[in-house]
This record gives structure tokens, sequence and C-alpha cells, in this order.
């Protein structure tokens, strides 16, 4: 019998706010899993620190729950470990583009073959909701005793300027969006992103359900409100690089980067560039170290008999202080 959503459920006890996206967002990963029936030795969940964090902990695989802003490293390293492992890694916008952005912009370069989601609502909800780096300049949330003093972060853009291959946003609420989203990020051949709109209705009073459904805009010929979110698929849009001619890869570019300033009255969601021409680093790196892909790191022996196998003695003298 295969696996089910059930089996990718644990039973740790989840004190999120009630309403909160992130929960749509961990259904999502779930569901996700179970259909592309993925064993669950052959899958981990890496967090960072904030809400987020505690996604390792309620989905059952392997779990790593890391250090502030520095989940993407964590991950990485796992999949360079074990390539046959499938990698997620998810954290909050503060997490991952605040402390941890000199470390999206460096994996971008690289391009592991893994996904990483960040949970987007622009506020650090752990921490009684300061600006987190996608709050715009002069936004005032309720959490907040002046309005943002800094510029925000475009988190599409910058996924696509540091090289991520595979660049989407998703709306925590559209679970099944988001469910597709993931599957086709965890079966893209390198580094995958997503970016998860998500409403914090504890903190953040101006990006809620009710906005993002457009309540506040009113269709004047149906007296309906105007939804903000639409997906890119619908509207005949081809994120997909084809060939591996820089022109097209440039418009491609262009037309992701263009994409991602559309805000506050319609907001896109769903693939904004795919490039599987790229090569890997795991498959970049098969012919610089001789037997990768069959001794990786995961299968070296560290050990024999209870002793290590490597003699770092004269390392460790040569550091002694007399």
């Amino acid at each position: 019998m295969g696996l089910k959503i059930k089996d990718f459920k644990t039973d740790a006890h989840n004190d999120w706010c009630p309403g909160c996206g992130d929960f749509g967002i961990v259904n999502a990963i779930q569901m996700s899993l179970a259909d592309m029936q993925i064993p669950r030795h052959k899958s981990a969940i890496f967090s960072g620190i904030g809400c987020s964090g505690k996604t390792s902990h309620f989905i059952n695989v392997y779990g790593v729950h890391t250090l502030h802003g520095r989940v993407l490293p964590f991950a990485q390293g796992a999949k360079i470990a074990n390539p046959e492992m499938n990698i997620i890694a998810v954290g909050g916008d503060g997490d991952g583009l605040g402390i941890g952005a000199g470390h999206f912009v460096a994996a971008g370069r690289r391009n592991v073959d893994m996904t990483y989601i960040i949970f987007d609502n622009g506020v650090y909800g752990l921490t009684k909701g300061q600006a987190s780096p996608t709050l715009k300049l002069g936004e005032q949330t309720k959490s907040l005793s002046n309005p943002n003093p800094n510029y925000n972060v475009n988190p599409i853009a910058l996924a696509i300027a540091s090289g991520f291959t595979f660049v989407a946003r998703s709306y925590s609420y559209d679970v099944r969006q988001l469910k597709d989203l993931i599957t086709a990020a965890v079966k893209h051949p390198g580094l995958s992103f997503i970016d998860v709109l998500q409403p914090c209705p504890t903190y953040n009073d101006l990006y809620t359900r009710d906005w993002f459904a457009g309540t506040d805009q009113i269709d004047e010929k149906t007296s309906k409100p105007m939804p903000r979110i639409y997906d890119l698929a619908e509207s005949g849009y081809d994120p997909i690089v084809h060939y591996s001619n820089l022109d097209e890869v440039n418009e491609k570019l262009s037309q992701a980067l263009s994409k991602s300033l559309e805000w506050n009255i319609k907001i896109p969601t769903g693939i904004f560039y795919k490039n599987e021409l790229i090569t890997p680093y795991t498959k970049r790196i098969t012919d610089k170290i001789p037997n990768y892909r069959e001794n990786p790191a995961s299968k070296q022996k560290i050990s024999k008999n209870g002793k290590p196998t490597t003699d770092i003695s004269k390392i460790l003298d040569s550091m002694l202080v007399s």
C-alpha cells in the first residue's frame, strides 16, 4: 500500500495562532510528499528560526531544526553529502532574507538540487511583529509604533538575480496550487525557490485573508470583490527556458523580473522562471571527485572498530600553544 497524507503527519504539539497561513503550507508539503510517494527515509526537512521553524517537527520525515539564517548551508551540505536524499528547506522571510540573505544569494550560484520555501508574511511573528525584509517602505502594521523606515526585498527578483533555476510564488490559502508547485519544485533538477504569501492574523493587519481576497476593491459591474491573487498559467505565461540560447534566457529572465514587480491590485502566483538546462551542482562535481555518485560522504566509513580512519594528530599538534 502506498504512502498517504496521514503517514507524513506527526503527533507534535502545534501552537501556531488560529488562522495562520503556516498550516496551509505544512499541509501542502505533506500532500506533495504523499503524491510523489517519496519514501520517508529518502526525505529531509530543514527549518530555520521563527514560527516556520517548527515545520520540521510536523512532517514525518527526517528533520533538522537549524540556526537562525543558516538553513540553506545545512540543507545544501546534506544534499551534497547524500545526493539520493530529497531535501526541502523552509524558513520565514526574516530568517531567509534578513540574516540569511547572504546564504540565499550564494545558494543561487551553486544550483544544488533541492527546494527552498519561504513563509512570507512581512513580519517577525515569533518575536512580536517587527518589520521583516519583505514589508514595504512606509507601511505600518498594528505591531509597529512607526511606519517601516526600510525599503523591502523582492524575493522573486532576488532569487532570479541570484541564479535559482526554478522560481515560483504561491498563496498559503490556495493549498492545492501550492502542493502542485512543491511537487514541480522537488522534481526540478536544480535549486528551486517558492515564495509563499502567508497572512499573519496576529501581527500583520495589512495583508490579511480579506485583503488577498480583494474585499476592499469591488467590481462596479458585479458588485463583487476582485481577488488580488491570480495564476500565471491561466494567462498563457510561459516560464520555461526551452533552449540554451542567450537571447531566450535573457527574455525569460526579463519577463520574470517584470512580473515580480506586479503588486497591490493584482498579484501573480505560479512559476515565474524555470531553466532545466543548467547543470546542478552535484553533477558538476561528479567529474572533479572520483566515484562521488557511487561513494558520497554519507556512505564513507569514518571509523573502524570504533577508531577514526583519519589521523588528524599532526594538525592538532600544530595548533598547540607552548
